[in-house]
């Protein structure tokens, strides 16, 4: 075991190696939760049939990996932190904004799903018998975070050979779940669920975009900055597409069949999300299912705690990069502490912050993604760390066009996760209102993502050709 001793420096050229095939591992760990089982169940709640679910899954799912494929492109051409390579887009210190936002999701993200593994053990003990919820909870929330914490702290080395070993086990696992379970899908019933209209359809992909990938985006150049700038750009996006996509789309057509055969089992998993699915399972497997709860949820914790130390040191923050992760990880030790054993309803207001996080960024998303592609040469990596540099201190056009991105969004978007959240939708009356046909379909995600890209490339596109002709912004 090694610790990183890296923070958000650019990688040395000795230190550079690796093949692209190398990003499948993180990828695939992340993305292998049981989590998404239940958003099978959440894509059908948007009243559409098993193969529109099926098609928005696949869609959905790709398109947001794509931005992430694209994003890991920044860190191979440049070898530093997604946070820093932003930096090119908002500004030396412009980029505190963003980064402040990232870090907020990092956090919230690793803390929920800690507290979701913490709270899947004691529902899976308690369903064996014999076993005290409490006790078998603190086990849960010991391994969980534990693991978690580890592979944040130690660093790349680490986390790139525990998300193998992550994966591995939980993908097995996975499969002996669908082999146990596969006789309780009833397909009449799933095939006689009628279609959706257009409005279910796109909110169900939206959901895909937003809920499965379009989180990884801030978080993608910190894995790929350790391969060298030779590597293959179609390879790391292809690699990274094909190892977070892949398992995803393959749980959430088989949530959705498993939810589509029985009306109950979806009524439940919209209240325990992970706890319900043991309903199907013979006693004898739920230990093992514990096991691949935590794990699936951890491999996602893992890269979470990891970026958040990266983000902080990027803001600003001066200490080195190992230091950063054990404060961000005894944050989330602390919150979810509180989620689990303090508070009475915290969870569902807390992820309905975390969504309403998204929205802005969803708008960065777009612009880094855009900046990344118009750039034809590598970043400047002296101007990076430069606030006199040629991507100067603050870019306003970017941090003007995520407050007009966030404006839009949050105007077309409900967020029934807390009553303090009920103000967003302000633009909705324009297609119908809040409880239109597209009041649900959260198009403000998308508006968001379109705002992003399209506006960045009308106005950054001249200022970057400058930049990479020698001139100086």
């Amino acid at each position: 075991m090694q610790l990183e001793l890296n923070g958000t420096n650019v990688i040395s050229e000795s230190e550079r190696g690796g093949k692209s095939s190398s990003l499948f591992w993180p990828w695939c760990g992340a993305n292998v939760s049981l989590l998404a089982l239940s958003y099978g169940s959440f894509f059908l709640g948007f009243g559409i049939s098993f193969w529109q679910a099926t098609l928005a899954a696949i869609i959905g799912t790709v398109l947001s990996f794509l931005l992430v494929g694209f994003s890991s492109l920044a860190g191979k051409k440049s070898n530093a932190p997604t946070m820093v390579l932003s930096r090119a887009a908002f500004g030396v210190k412009g980029n505190l904004i963003p980064g402040l936002l990232s870090y907020l999701v990092f956090v919230g993200w690793e803390t929920v799903l800690v507290s979701l593994a913490t709270l899947a053990t004691g529902t899976i003990f308690e369903r064996i018998g014999h076993i005290d919820r409490d006790l078998s909870m603190v086990l849960g929330f010991l391994v969980a975070a534990g693991l978690t914490i580890f592979g944040g702290v130690l660093g790349h080395q680490i986390i790139m050979r525990l998300q193998k070993y992550l994966t591995l086990v939980t993908v097995a696992a996975t499969v002996l779940y669908i082999a146990l379970t596969i006789d309780t899908v009833n397909w009449s019933s799933v095939s006689a669920i009628p279609s959706g209209n257009a409005q279910g359809f796109i909110g169900a992909l939206i959901f895909g975009v937003t809920g499965i990938g379009l989180g990884w985006v801030n978080s993608a150049a910190d894995y790929s900055r350790y391969l060298p700038r030779s590597a293959s750009s179609k390879s790391v996006v292809g690699w990274t597409v094909f190892g977070a996509s892949i398992v995803p789309i393959i749980l959430v057509i088989y949530g959705a069949l498993l939810s589509g055969s029985d009306a109950k089992l979806r009524d439940a998993i919209a209240m325990d999300p992970i706890g319900a699915l043991t309903t199907l399972l013979p006693t004898w497997y739920l230990g093992f299912f514990a096991l691949i709860a935590i794990l699936g949820l951890v491999g996602g914790a893992i890269l979470d705690l990891y970026s958040s130390g990266l983000t902080l040191i990027s803001i600003g923050l001066p200490v080195k990069r190992h230091i950063a992760a054990a404060l961000d990880g005894t944050i989330m030790l602390l919150g979810t502490i509180y989620i689990v054993w303090v508070a009475d309803n915290f969870f569902y207001p807390f992820q309905g912050f975390l969504i309403t996080l998204g929205v802005p960024i969803a708008t960065w998303s777009a612009i880094f993604v855009t900046d990344v592609l118009l750039r034809k040469e590598a970043y400047s990596e002296e101007d990076l760390y430069r606030v006199g540099g040629k991507y100067g201190s603050w870019n306003k056009c970017s941090l003007l066009l995520v407050a007009f991105g966030s404006f839009i969004g949050w105007g077309f978007v409900t967020n029934t996760f807390a009553g303090w959240l009920s103000w967003q939708g302000y633009l909705l009356f324009i297609i119908g209102g809040k409880e239109g046909s597209w009041g649900y379909a959260n198009v403000g995600v998308l508006l968001a993502l379109v705002i992003g890209a399209a506006g960045h490339f009308l106005l950054a596109r001249r200022a970057i050709a400058e930049q990479e002709s020698g001139a100086t912004r």
